[in-house]
């Protein structure tokens, strides 16, 4: 009969330090998304926004939204 066993180790250095650079590229990419969404957002005219239905007032909220799906 056979046994497992499952051990498992803190993170190395090198592995927090790896996890830590992917957090921060993503991280990054959504701060891009939100950037670029709301400089393109603001480009708009007032007419072209109503036809979104969307408002000046809303612009970051509809940005951040579209970067972070909160």
């Amino acid at each position: 009969m056979a046994f497992t066993t499952s051990i498992r180790t803190a993170p190395t250095f090198l592995e927090g330090l790896v996890a830590y650079k992917n957090e921060l590229a993503e991280r990054r990419a959504k701060n891009r998304v939100f950037r670029e969404t709301l400089n393109e957002l603001q480009a708009l005219s007032g007419r072209e926004l109503a036809d979104l239905g969307m408002s000046r007032g809303s612009i970051k909220a509809v940005a951040y939204e579209a970067a972070y799906g909160k």
